[in-house]
C-alpha cells in the first residue's frame, strides 16, 4: 500500500511539473484597438488558426482564411460568424505545397484587398512526402511556402501604419539542423518512412521558421513592419493527422490529459498580434506570451542569411 501511495505521489508531482513547464498555459492581455485592420491566417480553418481567427474577428479585424480545404473553411467561417457576430471574414484558396498556388493567392489578394496589417503564418504539418514542386513536404509547406507568401506580400504590409508578421515555429526548433548541400541537391531537409525521420524533418523546418524571422527582422529594419516567431505550446490540433494509427493510439490519451486546447495555444500568437509596445522585440521568439531566448543556431546571422538566399533561389524569387 505504501508503495502505491509513493507511486501515486510521484505521478501527481510529475503531472504538476509538466503542467507548469512543457504544458504551461498563458493568456494574451493585449487590448489594442484592432477595428478595421485586415489579417491573413494560413490554415485558419482548424486548430490554432481557427481559434486565432475567432479572437481577431471578435476584435473587429477583417480576417482572410488562407486554406486548401474550402469546405472546412466555410464551416469555420459559419462558426466564427455565429460566435462573434462578425461578417467580415472570408475564404481565399491557398495550398502552401504549391508555389503556383501561393503566387495565385497573393495575386488574388493584392487585387481584391486594399490593406494588410497582420500576416499570420500559422499552417504546418508533420508528414512524409513531397509537395507539388518536388520539395520535402515539411520544408515546402512549413517554411518555403510561407517564405514566398511573406515576400510577395511585403510591399502591401509596408503600406500599413504598423504591420506584423507572425510565424508559428515550435520548441522543436531546438532539435533542428540544416544541411544546405543536401537541401539544394534533394530539395528536402530530411525524409524517410519512419516517424522519427519525418519528425526530425519537422524540427528542421521549425528551425527554418525561427531563422527566417531572425533574418526578416534585419531586412525590415527602418520600416513599419515587425515580425515574431512563436511557440504556441504543445497543443491538441490536427498537426499530426498524417502519423500512423499506432502512433495516434499512443498520442491520443496523452493529448487528452495534457495537451493544450487550440484556444489556449493561440494566446501567444494573439499576444504578438495585438500587444502594444513589443516592436523592439522584432525578430525574437515568443513562448507563453513572453520573449524567450533561443539557442545560438536559431539566431546565427550567417545561417539565417544563407537560408534566405537559398529560399529565394528555390522559390523562384532570384
Amino acid at each position: 500500500m505504501f508503495h502505491l501511495i509513493i507511486a501515486a505521489a510521484l505521478i501527481a508531482a510529475l503531472y504538476v511539473v509538466l503542467v507548469e513547464t512543457l504544458f504551461k498555459k498563458s493568456k494574451c492581455k493585449g487590448t489594442a484597438d484592432m477595428t478595421g485592420k485586415t489579417a491573413i491566417i494560413t490554415g485558419g480553418n482548424t486548430g490554432i488558426g481557427k481559434a486565432t481567427a475567432l479572437d481577431l474577428a471578435g476584435r473587429g479585424v477583417r480576417v482572410i482564411l488562407a486554406c486548401r480545404n474550402q469546405k472546412k473553411a466555410e464551416a469555420a467561417i459559419n462558426d466564427i460568424k455565429e460566435a462573434t457576430g462578425s461578417n467580415d471574414i472570408l475564404f481565399m484558396k491557398l495550398d502552401l505545397g504549391s508555389l503556383k498556388s501561393v503566387r495565385a493567392f497573393t495575386a488574388n489578394f493584392l487585387k481584391s484587398e486594399s490593406r494588410l496589417d497582420l500576416l499570420i503564418n500559422n499552417a504546418g504539418l508533420v508528414a512524409d512526402g513531397q509537395t507539388e514542386d518536388g520539395f520535402g513536404i515539411e520544408f515546402g509547406v512549413n517554411h518555403l511556402g510561407h517564405f514566398l507568401l511573406t515576400c510577395l506580400l511585403l510591399d502591401r504590409l509596408k503600406e500599413s501604419p504598423a504591420a506584423r508578421v507572425i510565424t508559428l515555429s515550435s520548441m522543436a526548433h531546438r532539435w533542428g539542423k540544416i544541411d544546405f548541400d543536401s537541401l539544394i541537391a534533394t530539395k528536402d531537409l530530411g525524409s524517410g518512412r519512419y516517424s522519427w525521420q519525418f519528425f526530425q524533418a519537422y524540427c528542421n523546418s521549425k528551425l527554418c521558421n525561427t531563422l527566417f524571422t531572425h533574418e526578416l527582422a534585419k531586412r525590415l529594419k527602418g520600416t513599419n513592419v515587425t515580425c515574431y516567431s512563436v511557440h504556441p505550446g504543445v497543443v491538441k490540433t490536427e498537426l499530426s493527422r498524417h502519423v500512423s494509427l499506432w502512433q495516434k493510439v499512443f498520442i491520443e490519451p496523452v493529448a487528452r490529459l495534457l495537451f493544450l486546447d487550440p484556444k489556449t495555444g493561440a494566446q501567444t500568437t494573439l499576444h504578438c498580434a495585438v500587444q502594444e509596445g513589443i516592436e523592439h522585440f522584432s525578430g525574437r521568439y515568443f513562448s507563453c506570451c513572453a520573449v524567450e531566448e533561443v539557442s545560438a543556431k536559431a539566431k546565427d546571422d550567417a545561417v539565417a542569411k544563407k537560408l534566405w538566399e537559398v529560399s529565394e533561389q528555390l522559390s523562384g524569387l532570384s
